[in-house]
């Protein structure tokens, strides 16, 4: 039982921080590179406060609660590191 429960965390945990559909190119750049790549700093921590909001907002509604909560905090941690 908790070695299901350790398998599903890891899964959960692989789809927030570097989910496989937003990595589906030859050269193994992820899609939020080449959006940072695309915009000024302050355009990208626009970008990133208004995911997070997006996250918070909708977490209640998808039936997959700790999941977007999750995504809400990766895209505020990655807004901290900006800073």
């Amino acid at each position: 039982m908790k070695y299901e429960v350790l398998k599903e965390l890891e899964k959960e945990a692989d789809e927030v921080n570097h989910p496989t559909h937003y990595n589906h190119n030859k050269h193994g750049i992820e899609c939020i590179q080449a959006i940072q790549a695309s915009m000024s700093d302050e355009e990208f921590r626009g970008y990133l406060k208004g995911n997070a909001i997006k996250y918070l907002w909708r977490y209640n509604y998808k039936g997959k609660p700790k999941q977007d909560l999750s995504k809400a905090q990766w895209y505020l941690n990655k807004l901290l590191s900006t800073f």
